[in-house]
């Protein structure tokens, strides 16, 4: 699978919404991630002439937050937290397991497009570590058992292409 072609329409649909409103770059920019799987640097330009802000504004918003990417992640996102709380409880060990499951390192992007793998200082769930998330789910209280519990459940249907 490769990363879907920009939908160039749905972009400038997206960029239309927001024209001229310098505070909705960030707005603008999770809206364009969630609509496109990432950010395309093809459509820093046009982003940055609509809000009218330099270009080099607006990529450096995007590079400054982590919850922005200027390049396609997988089907499935897994965040491993490495913070204090999760380190201590193993966190370094559960990100080496996924890193061994999924056949890629941290900051990564299986060549099929299914998976990334990603690092975070804290996801805030302490109290569960360690702790990862899964797409959107928090998932805590972490140990290689559980870890291949909720890889079968992105796993299952390898054969079948992502949507």
């Amino acid at each position: 699978m490769k990363p879907q072609e920009i939908d160039w329409e749905q972009l400038s649909a997206i960029i239309r919404k927001h024209r001229g409103e310098k505070w909705g770059l960030i707005p603008l920019l999770q809206e364009v991630q969630d609509a496109l799987g990432y950010i395309p640097p093809e459509a820093i330009a046009p982003i940055a002439s609509a809000l009218k802000l330099y270009p080099s504004e607006v990529q450096g918003v995007i590079e400054f937050y982590a919850g922005l990417s200027l390049k396609p992640k997988g089907k499935h996102v897994f965040k491993v937290c490495c913070g204090t709380a999760c380190h201590v409880k193993g966190g370094r060990s559960i990100l080496s397991i996924m890193k061994k499951e999924l056949g890629i390192n941290e900051g990564e992007t299986s060549a099929d497009y299914r998976y990334s793998l990603e690092t975070v200082a804290c996801l805030g769930a302490c109290f569960l570590a360690p702790t990862m998330m899964a797409d959107k789910e928090y998932i805590g209280r972490l140990s290689p058992r559980k870890i291949e519990s909720v890889l079968s459940h992105f796993t299952e249907n390898k054969d079948e292409e992502p949507e």
